[in-house]
């Protein structure tokens, strides 16, 4: 997977769950992390934490990533 790749993937969705990248394109979660950074740190994606998650409302089997969204802000 390329970074434009990821950025056609979250471009056509506008925002999507770590969770659902890493299995749209059979990867780990931190491989697509680093490859997310990328947009991150070229102002193209905003990652957001699942408020449900944070404010007590887990129920403690999301796992590590399940929480984690990713925006395509361009």
């Amino acid at each position: 997977m390329t970074p434009s790749e990821v950025k056609r993937y979250l471009a056509e969705r506008k925002v999507a769950p770590l969770a659902d990248i890493a299995v749209h394109f059979d990867m780990d979660p931190d491989a697509v992390r680093g490859l997310l950074g990328h947009w991150i740190r070229k102002g193209r994606v905003r990652r957001h934490e699942d408020a449900s998650c944070n404010s007590g409302g887990c129920c403690g089997d999301c796992g590590t990533h399940a929480n984690e969204i990713y925006e395509w802000l361009k």
